[in-house]
C-alpha cells in the first residue's frame, strides 16, 4: 500500500471513466494504490463506439480483472479484407484460431457498453466507490505537493485533493485544454458515416471483416459484439452530412448488401477520422492517456488498444512513485516509450486508410496493379506490420532482449502465466523453471531464455522486458533504476 496521507482523497485522481481511465484506476487499485476516477456523464453511453480489441489488449484487461467477461460477449475476426471495387482481394489478414503473443486470440470484436460494464465491475471489486459519475471538472490547481480540482459533483460542488491527475477524457479533453498542451496534427483528417445495426439472420452478413476499397464509395464493413455489426461509408467530397445520415440515404447505402430484413439500425453518426498526437503527455503532475493524448483513424483497430497501452505503461509508474519506490522522474520515461509506439500505430492506420479513401479511379487502378505485383513477387505482408520494440525509458537499453514484448504461456489445462506470476515486475531465472507452478510453462520460458542467451529475465509489469542476462546483475540494474528490488519467480 502507498504511504496514505489524509491529507489527500487519493494518490491518483482520474478525470475521464471511459475503458482508459477505468482500466488504469483498476491496474492501479490492484497494486495498493488509492484512486477515485471522475466521470462527467451519469452512466456508461449505451451505443457501441470501439469495435476492436486486440491479444495485447485482453491480457492488459486480465490484469485489470475484466478478460473473461469481455470474452463472453465478444467475436473472434477470422479474416481481414482489402476488396477493390469489383469484389477482388487486394490483401488478406488471416488470424484463424491464431493466439497472439499476448495469450489471447489476435482479434476480438466488441461492444464498447459492454466491456465498459465489466471494467466498472471489476474496479468496483477492488476499490468500491472508487468511480464518481455525474461528476464534470471545472478546474484545477497545482502545487509543489499535489493536484486540487474542483468538480460540479450531484450534490453540488466537490474539491479532491489528489498526487498526480490523468486526464484520460477523451478527444477534446478539459484537462489536456486546461494544461494548454497542443496537437501535432499527423495528416489524415476525413469523415464518415457509421451506421450500427443489431443483427436478426446473422447467416445473410459477411462473416469476414471488410474494406472496399471502391473510388465511387469506399466502405467498411465489420463485425462487433455478439449480435451486432457495423459499416462505415466514406462521405464525399460536397456530400451534405444531413443529407448523407438521412434514413433514405442510409437505406440506399446498405441496399447492395442486401440485408434489408436481416438487421435493424440500432444508431448513425457522422465521425471524423484524424490521426493527431499531443505535444506533451506530462506537465508536472498531470500525465495524459488514451484518446486525450492522441486519436487514432479506425482502420487499424487500435484507438481502445491504445488507451489500454496507456494505462499499462502508467499504472506501475505511478505505483512506484506514489509507493516512494521509486523517483518521479521515472514518468518521464512515460511518453518517450509509448510515443514511438503509438505513431507507428497512426502511420499503419493512415497507410490503411489512403489505401481504402482512394477516391481517384486511375489512383485505385494503380493501387490495384501494385497489389497484383506485389502478390505475384510474394511480398504481400501477412499480417499487419509488428509494433517496435521500447528503444528508451525504463529499459536496459542494449541488454538482450531489453524493451521487447514478453509473451504469455499457456499451460495444457489452459492457466495463464500472468494468473500463476501475479502483478507487479518479475525476475524469472533458468532455475526457476522446475518448479512446480513454473513447470507447465518451463519449455517455452526456457525457450525464450535460450533464443536470448540469458540466464534469466526481468519482466516489468507491463510486460516489457527490462532486461535479460545474470539474475544478480539485473536485480542490480533495476534497483539502481527503480530503488526497490523486484517480485522474484523464486
Amino acid at each position: 500500500m502507498s504511504d496514505f496521507d489524509s491529507a489527500y482523497d487519493c494518490d491518483v485522481l482520474i478525470v475521464g471513466g471511459g475503458p482508459t481511465g477505468v482500466t488504469l484506476a483498476a491496474l492501479l487499485a490492484g497494486q495498493g494504490v488509492s484512486v477515485i476516477v471522475a466521470e462527467k456523464e451519469p452512466d456508461i453511453f449505451p451505443l457501441p463506439r470501439a469495435a476492436h480489441i486486440d491479444h495485447e489488449g485482453m491480457r492488459i484487461l486480465q490484469e485489470a480483472g475484466a478478460a473473461e467477461a469481455v470474452m463472453a460477449t465478444s467475436r473472434r475476426a477470422d479474416r481481414y479484407e482489402f476488396r477493390n471495387a469489383k469484389g477482388k482481394v487486394l490483401l488478406c489478414f488471416d488470424g484463424a484460431e491464431r493466439t497472439g503473443a499476448g495469450g489471447w486470440p489476435v482479434a476480438n470484436m466488441i461492444h464498447q457498453p459492454s466491456v465498459e460494464a465489466a471494467l466498472r465491475r471489476a474496479l468496483a471489486a477492488r476499490a468500491p466507490g472508487a468511480l464518481r459519475c455525474g461528476w464534470e471538472l471545472l478546474a484545477f490547481d497545482e502545487d509543489a505537493e499535489g493536484i486540487t480540482a474542483r468538480f460540479a459533483a450531484p450534490d453540488g460542488e466537490r474539491t479532491l485533493r489528489s498526487r498526480w491527475l490523468v486526464g484520460a477524457d477523451g478527444a477534446r479533453s478539459p484537462v489536456r485544454r486546461a494544461c494548454a498542451i497542443a496537437f501535432e496534427d499527423l495528416g489524415f483528417e476525413e469523415p464518415w458515416l457509421v451506421v450500427d445495426v443489431l443483427v436478426d439472420d446473422p447467416s445473410r452478413l459477411p462473416a469476414a471483416n471488410l474494406q472496399i476499397c471502391d473510388p465511387a464509395r469506399p466502405t467498411t464493413c465489420v463485425m462487433m459484439g455478439e449480435g451486432r455489426h457495423r459499416w462505415e461509408f466514406m462521405i464525399l467530397p460536397g456530400e451534405s452530412l444531413e443529407a448523407i445520415s438521412a434514413p433514405t440515404s442510409v437505406e440506399r447505402l446498405l441496399a447492395p448488401w442486401k440485408v434489408d430484413g436481416a438487421v435493424r439500425i440500432e444508431r448513425t453518426a457522422v465521425y471524423t477520422f484524424r490521426a493527431r498526437i499531443a505535444q506533451e503527455w506530462r506537465k508536472g503532475r498531470v500525465l495524459l492517456a488514451g484518446d486525450a493524448a492522441h486519436q487514432t483513424p479506425p482502420f487499424a483497430g487500435q484507438g481502445m488498444c491504445s488507451g489500454l497501452r496507456d494505462a499499462a505503461n502508467l499504472a506501475w509508474k505511478l505505483a512506484a512513485v506514489t509507493q516512494a519506490q521509486a523517483d518521479a522522474a521515472l514518468l518521464d520515461t512515460y511518453q518517450p516509450e509509448r510515443a514511438p509506439n503509438l505513431r507507428a500505430t497512426i502511420d499503419m492506420a493512415c497507410l490503411m486508410g489512403r489505401m481504402v479513401c482512394t477516391t481517384s479511379r486511375a489512383g485505385a487502378w494503380l493501387r490495384d496493379l501494385k497489389f497484383a505485383l506485389a502478390r505475384a513477387l510474394g511480398k504481400l505482408p501477412e499480417g499487419p506490420p509488428s509494433y517496435p520494440p521500447l528503444n528508451a525509458g525504463a529499459i536496459l537499453a542494449g541488454a538482450p532482449g531489453a524493451g521487447s514484448y514478453f509473451p504469455q504461456s499457456i499451460a495444457g489445462d489452459g492457466t495463464r502465466l500472468d494468473d500463476v506470476l501475479g502483478p507487479g515486475a518479475w525476475l524469472i531465472a533458468r532455475e526457476d523453471l522446475d518448479e512446480a507452478r513454473l513447470a507447465p510453462f518451463a519449455w517455452e520460458l526456457g525457450g525464450w531464455l535460450d533464443a536470448h542467451g540469458a540466464q534469466a529475465v526481468l519482466v516489468r509489469a507491463d510486460r516489457h522486458v527490462f532486461a535479460s542476462g545474470d539474475a544478480s546483475a539485473l536485480r542490480h540494474h533495476w534497483q539502481t533504476m527503480m530503488g526497490a528490488p523486484p517480485g522474484a519467480a523464486a
